[in-house]
């Protein structure tokens, strides 16, 4: 299980190896992705907070990034952190996620990319329930998630 300490060794000192890579060229982006998407994904873009349908779903599932289909997140990481944006505590793998750090807007943050195509997913903060203490606060124009169908 990650921790803060973890994310910032990670940010400060190099991330994990991903399983595969995928490029594209920013006109194949474009095609590819809604305007919305392209913006947050390809421009670091952030949506407004509460503007986004993932921000309320719980449903058990599985979230993967909008880009490149990887597998990041499993709804039994979701928590409501009542920021206005999905948040977890843990990818579904340490690999799945990049970390960087981000100065803008005059503070030092952690960026959270996902770590095959380079995708802006949103950043990673230290107030998030514990084990972990993560709170990674996700764009939902960032992922796209599966329903898993449940047993009865």
């Amino acid at each position: 299980m990650l921790n803060w300490d973890n994310v910032i060794d990670l940010a400060d000192n190099g991330n994990h190896a991903p399983e595969r890579r995928v490029e594209k060229t920013e006109e194949e982006w474009k095609a590819q992705l809604t305007a919305e998407q392209f913006y947050v994904t390809r421009k670091h873009g952030t949506e407004a907070s509460f503007s986004h349908e993932l921000c309320t779903s719980y449903d058990a599932g599985l979230y993967s990034c909008v880009c490149c289909n990887t597998l990041l997140f499993d709804s039994t990481e979701k928590f409501e952190s009542g920021t206005g944006w999905p948040s977890f505590t843990q990818p579904v793998q340490e690999n799945r996620v990049k970390y960087i750090k981000d100065g803008s807007y005059g503070m030092v943050r952690i960026e959270a990319q996902c770590n095959v195509c380079d995708a802006h997913l949103g950043h990673v903060f230290p107030d998030g329930p514990k084990p972990s203490g993560l709170r990674y606060c996700m764009n939902g124009e960032s992922l796209i998630k599966e329903f898993k169908e449940t047993e009865e």
